[in-house]
């Protein structure tokens, strides 16, 4: 039996048994049905964990991942952002967003202050112009948990997306994403969650993801709206998957290589692949001569409008 060990530290945090025995279950493959059951049940308790109705996008990385996240998809060289420091992960942000090119007006206070909505009115005044505000919730090297509620509020009526590294207060403090205004927030898996390193988490507003769509800086694996995509196929396809659609392709096509092609398109999102692998099973409604044939036809008719709906949800 392996000596217990305590992590005293910010994070990594002990990991409970329970979580330590499902790491201990058996690998299945990233691309399966089964794991993509647990992805969008992840997704999903994400949002809840956020308290926001928009997209977690989450990434197999540390919490800097999400952090990079943040700069990339929002900033372009030459654009004057404005970060609110007061410990070494307010340094991070002012660090991130020079390397890529920004033009920052790092508002550094001695380690340990809280930050005010003071600090950061006075600093949005002499700053002029701020395409975005770089917050930090709770400041892991100091323990001072600011009031980002308050600051999300100035920095909104500065006209600026706010930005908040969350990665020590998420389940820990209360933080309210929509509530309180806040464009992004960035999180990781290793400290109030409870779970191992290596996941990152960025929950992303509509106004984030309009002020991404004309950023120019250079991002793949970090790109939101490449993530958006991924997660969206996987919860159609998980849709899908637990509905009678895949019910419907059964009772529709005549040919078991057809529904194969079907069922294949739909793991790959493809709702007009789906559809039209098994076109030829259909029958018009006024060539219909017999109540088989009409109820195929039928059916496809309800195949394809779930199919639609999952597209457009």
């Amino acid at each position: 039996m392996p000596e217990k060990r305590y992590l005293m530290t910010p994070g990594p945090t002990p990991v409970p048994p329970e979580v330590l025995a499902a790491l201990a279950e058996p690998v299945i493959h990233h691309r399966g049905r089964d794991f993509k059951e647990i992805y969008e049940r992840c997704l999903a308790r994400l949002r809840q964990v956020y308290r926001t109705e928009n997209d977690v996008l989450l990434f197999t990385s540390s919490g800097s991942g999400a952090f990079e996240s943040a700069v990339s998809n929002l900033v372009s060289p030459g654009d004057r952002i404005l970060v609110l420091s007061a410990g070494n992960f307010g340094e991070r942000w002012a660090a991130m967003t020079k390397a890529y090119g920004a033009d920052v007006v790092h508002a550094r206070l001695e380690w340990g202050e809280t930050p005010d909505t003071d600090d950061l009115r006075t600093a949005l005044a002499e700053a002029g112009d701020i395409r975005v505000v770089y917050l930090v919730h709770s400041e892991t090297s100091t323990g001072v948990v600011a009031d980002v509620q308050s600051l999300a509020v100035t920095a909104k009526e500065a006209g600026a997306v706010v930005v908040v590294d969350a990665v020590s207060s998420l389940g820990a403090v209360p933080l309210e994403t929509d509530a309180w205004g806040i464009d992004v927030v960035v999180s990781g898996s290793q400290k109030a969650l409870m779970c191992p390193p290596g996941l990152a988490f960025v929950s992303v507003s509509s106004d984030a993801l309009a002020a991404a769509a004309s950023a120019v800086s250079p991002r793949y694996a970090f790109d939101w709206e490449r993530t958006r995509a991924a997660q969206a196929i996987s919860k159609i396809v998980m849709a899908v998957s637990r509905h009678p659609a895949r019910i419907a392709i059964g009772s529709v096509a005549e040919v078991p290589l057809r529904a194969h092609r079907a069922e294949a398109a739909l793991e790959g999102g493809d709702v007009e692949g789906a559809i039209a692998a098994v076109a030829d099973d259909i029958r018009p409604i006024d060539d219909v001569r017999s109540t088989a044939a009409y109820r195929r036809a039928v059916t496809q008719n309800v195949l394809r409008g779930l199919l639609d709906a999952f597209a457009r949800g």
